[in-house]
């Protein structure tokens, strides 16, 4: 059957110049054929996500196309403007992508707003909802390796788009023929039509102000002599990051060159993960030769970001984004507090998977903490519960462990912009007090207790990687552990059954242990990977840190 469907693109007289050599050379090799062919790449809820190449488990301009004609046959049944935002990273073939999405929308009379140059998820968040748009589009794989692109579909209300809805997505892709099923015209036939628009300046100017408006101390920035290293990690928060900065009145901000413009090879750091040494690597060189305060650096689709903090010896330390929510919502809740600008009754979301920390310093400011599945819509999903009441003000701020970070309701997923702003400003702060990050950081592990929270991850890779995962969480549903090495289990929690949670059913086990610590497993939603998290909580780090490997070296056998 796959070699039927190879032997077709083989033939096909294939519109991008890359796809037909690479046909070409694998032909006669079978396990390279199949790994192409055997499987098309799923739509879900994160839309897709795969390697760049030839064939129906790749990203390539065909399965874009099939899957935006997909889009399209839902947009054309929901009424409204009959609008879809687009925007993209700098990522191979992500400006590609996206032309292409634009003229099957175009080709179904459907109305595009498209970003002239790259720009982050936030923006399209933000598009999404300032053009009323039925839809949103964005070409980003995040922070995968560089041969890696995808595709993410937003609802209207600029959240990712919920599961309902991308089932039927997902079930019209069924029904298109990938090579020849989808309608389209070219991009400069639709701009021509008058369908494709470019997004004005007017909703750029929006954007930016709608960050600059979640300023905790406005102004504070301007004469705190801050000194900031900065990398777009070659992505596309260079022109956002840098221009939100500049109007708080952050301008001593040196730019690592080498990953200043875009480049989707990623040729200095093969994973452009804020989270990961790796990525910050050129930039913290380059902040101790001119002893920056900070180091901070954003993904290639600027919804994450990633710092390291200046340290009292002149040494800089990687901040966790669990460490990072924590002080970000300590110096969002102390700050409006101060400024009289915190709303009745404050609500902040975290995902289920980050630090418990986050309730102690929550409760200490009379903020009501909401837990939810992990996803950064279900952090949008709240905000839009609230927004029906008429008190989206309510919301102060909502983060993930994943280093995604947001405060204000003008978009509905992660924002590196605003989050970097915010980073800034607080260090700003600390540093005109005579504090600093990373002795506030400090203080709140003194008055709440030394948490500790560490992931380990676990691939899987190839076609047999997610019957393996399946099998895995398959046996410790069956089997739940009574003890975690020496650490009794007192509660098990099974996320699907969301009878016993009051959440939306989710594949994630958590195991509370005796003494206070947690472990939790959780198979990634878009990488072959099974994903384990861990809570401690000790008198110091040693203790904690201790507590963390025994635990771990206690599960690893079971993902082997």
């Amino acid at each position: 059957m796959y070699n039927d469907e190879y032997k077709r693109w083989l033939a096909a007289d294939l519109a991008d110049a890359d796809l037909s050599p690479e046909l070409r050379r694998i032909e006669g090799n079978d396990e390279e054929i199949k790994d192409r062919f055997a499987v098309s790449l799923k739509f879900g809820t994160a839309g897709l996500r795969g390697v760049l190449g030839a064939g129906t488990n790749r990203m390539n301009i065909y399965v874009v196309a099939q899957a935006t004609q997909g889009l399209a046959n839902w947009v054309k049944t929901q009424g409204g403007t009959q609008t879809v935002a687009i925007s993209y990273d700098t990522r191979l073939k992500s400006d590609v992508f996206s032309k292409t999405a634009a003229g099957v929308l175009a080709a179904n009379g459907i109305k595009v707003r498209i970003y002239d140059a790259a720009m982050p998820v936030p923006a399209l968040s933000f598009a999404t909802r300032y053009y009323n748009c039925n839809a949103g589009i964005m070409v980003t794989a995040s922070h995968n390796p560089a041969k890696y692109n995808g595709y993410k579909a937003y609802g209207p209300d600029g959240c990712q788009m919920p599961d309902q809805a991308a089932d039927i997505v997902y079930e019209e892709i069924q029904k298109i023929d990938v090579l020849d099923g989808a309608q389209q015209v070219s991009f400069a036939q639709g701009v021509e039509d008058g369908l494709i628009r470019f997004v004005g300046d007017d909703c750029k100017k929006a954007f930016y102000e709608a960050i600059e408006s979640r300023q905790v101390r406005p102004g504070l920035a301007r004469t705190s002599g801050l000194k900031l290293v900065y990398s777009p990690l070659n992505g596309s928060g260079l022109v956002p990051v840098t221009q939100v900065l500049k109007d708080i009145g952050i301008t001593d901000i040196t730019i690592v060159p080498e990953q200043e413009y875009p480049n989707g090879y990623f040729t200095t750091c093969s994973y452009p993960n804020p989270e990961i040494y790796a990525a910050l690597e050129s930039g913290l060189k380059l902040a101790q030769e001119c002893g920056a305060d900070l180091m901070l650096a954003t993904d290639p689709d600027a919804d994450r970001v990633g710092i390291a903090m200046k340290c009292p010896d002149g040494s800089y330390e990687l901040v966790s984004g669990n460490e990072m929510g924590v002080l970000l919502l300590d110096y969002i809740c102390a700050g409006r507090i101060e400024k009289g600008t915190m709303p009745e009754n404050p609500v902040a979301v975290m995902s289920l998977v980050s630090t418990p920390l986050a309730k102690a310093v929550a409760d200490h400011y009379g903020v009501e903490l909401r837990s939810v599945l992990t996803g950064f819509k279900w952090i949008g999903d709240q905000i839009l519960g609230l927004e029906k009441k008429g008190e989206e003000e309510r919301f102060i701020f909502g983060f993930e462990e994943s280093y995604g970070y947001l405060a204000g309701t003008y978009v509905r997923d992660k924002d590196a912009v605003v989050a970097s702003m915010l980073i800034c400003e607080m260090a700003a702060y600390y540093r005109a007090t005579g504090s600093s990050i990373k002795q506030r950081l400090e203080e709140i592990y003194t008055q709440y207790g030394r948490y500790l929270n560490k992931i380990d991850s676990f691939e899987f890779p190839g076609l047999t990687g997610m019957d393996k995962m399946t099998g895995i969480m398959t046996e410790l549903r069956n089997n739940p552990p009574a003890a975690i090495g020496k650490y009794k289990v007192t509660k098990a929690v099974d996320f699907k059954k969301s009878e016993e949670t009051g959440l939306p059913p989710a594949n994630v086990l958590l195991y509370e242990l005796e003494g206070g610590a947690t472990a939790i497993v959780r198979p990634s939603g878009t990488e072959p990977k099974i994903k384990t998290y861990f809570t401690t909580l000790g008198k110091d780090l040693a203790e904690a840190q201790a507590q963390k490997d025994e635990l771990a070296a206690a599960l690893k056998p079971l993902f082997s």
